[in-house]
């Protein structure tokens, strides 16, 4: 039987954790109360950009490592598998933002669908999964009240997904450029500086455009002269299928919100609740944050990521890493308590 070292259990419990993960939470808070704007539409500096990069890819980093210790724990009461996937999730929005980070700030691009939406559709894959196997495990038996609030709430999240990401008024649509502003200034100069004039005026005989002048694709995408070749193809890969994955984007929202209300009537009562109620309300988090970010790209002109409430993102990370924490300390204290009474 092998023992747990003294210093492994003052570094990494439960009472550390929980106290990093609420500083790093109330961190994140006050630095998006200071710098962001409720509703930005001139930009944020690239200083602001990373730093929320950093506070969200910290957070979702600490959350992966615990959901991963809760996976290797023999002694974990849940079952190994519901972490791992929990835990998978956690990487994979990790993963995306990375990439994100790289597409939005290095390269500077701002396309509508890049290679992280494809770890962000993990995410939710992995997360349902997790979520779904820890309610099996309670022998889910609700009362025909309790499935009526699930159906509710159900039908709560699809409505609000209709009007923030479906339901957009043909004003707004018709107000919003169809490509980005820099990507308009690439495709009409173009067109100015090959036309030829109809009636050249003979008194301005060097008004042709310099010979040397790049020439343009009309509908090239923008921001294009510094971004690798294989970034370039990646995003025209994806591009057909942007409307499909903004789908799966809605429905992995739905389909999260109905495994929180869930989880929350599996496990409202018991010993091992608590942590699982943390798990439910990084869901709940996590679904505002998405709802934001849908309403903001749909409602609002040159929105930018980066707003006050995609800070939820964060409360997401942080209310998984200390449920993971309350749930390893839960379970391992239990079997010693058992090992002493035995």
């Amino acid at each position: 039987m092998t023992r747990k070292t003294p210093g492994s259990k003052s570094i990494l419990s439960a009472q550390v954790v929980v106290l990093a993960a609420i500083g790093w939470a109330f961190i994140s808070l006050l630095f998006f109360l200071l710098f962001s704007d409720f509703i930005p539409t001139e930009g944020f500096p690239t200083w602001y950009g990373i730093v929320t990069y950093i506070l969200e890819n910290v957070a979702f980093l600490g959350a992966t490592l615990l959901c991963f210790r809760n996976w290797r724990s023999s002694q974990i009461v849940s079952g190994r598998t519901v972490w791992l996937m929990l835990g998978l999730g956690m990487l994979s929005f990790f993963i995306g933002n990375l990439i994100l980070f790289y597409w939005e700030i290095v390269l500077g691009k701002d396309a509508d669908v890049s290679p992280g939406d494809i770890f962000f559709l993990l995410n939710y894959f992995f997360l349902g999964i997790g979520m779904f196997l820890a309610v099996m495990t309670r022998r889910l038996n609700l009362s025909i009240a309790q499935w009526g609030t699930v159906a509710a709430i159900g039908v709560a999240g699809i409505v609000i997904a209709y009007y923030t990401s479906v339901a957009v008024p043909e004003e707004l649509v018709g107000d919003r450029p169809s490509l980005p502003t820099s990507a308009q200034v690439s495709w009409v100069a173009p067109v100015y500086a090959t036309a030829p004039p109809a009636e050249p005026a003979p008194a301005v005989p060097d008004a042709a455009p310099p010979a040397d002048a790049p020439a343009v694709e009309e509908g090239a995408p923008a921001s294009d002269g510094d971004a690798p070749g294989w970034a370039i193809a990646a995003e025209s890969f994806l591009a057909p299928y942007a409307e499909w994955i903004a789908l799966l984007y809605i429905v992995g929202d739905i389909l999260l919100l109905i495994m929180a209300t869930m989880l929350l009537l599996a496990f409202w009562g018991g010993r091992f609740s608590t942590s699982w109620r943390f798990i439910a309300a990084a869901a709940f988090s996590f679904y505002i944050a998405d709802i934001w970010f849908n309403f903001a790209i749909s409602y609002i002109p040159n929105y930018q990521t980066g707003a006050l409430l995609e800070v939820f993102w964060i409360f997401s990370a942080v209310l998984v890493s200390i449920g993971a924490a309350l749930e390893y300390d839960l379970s391992t204290r239990s079997r010693r308590t058992t090992r002493r009474r035995m």
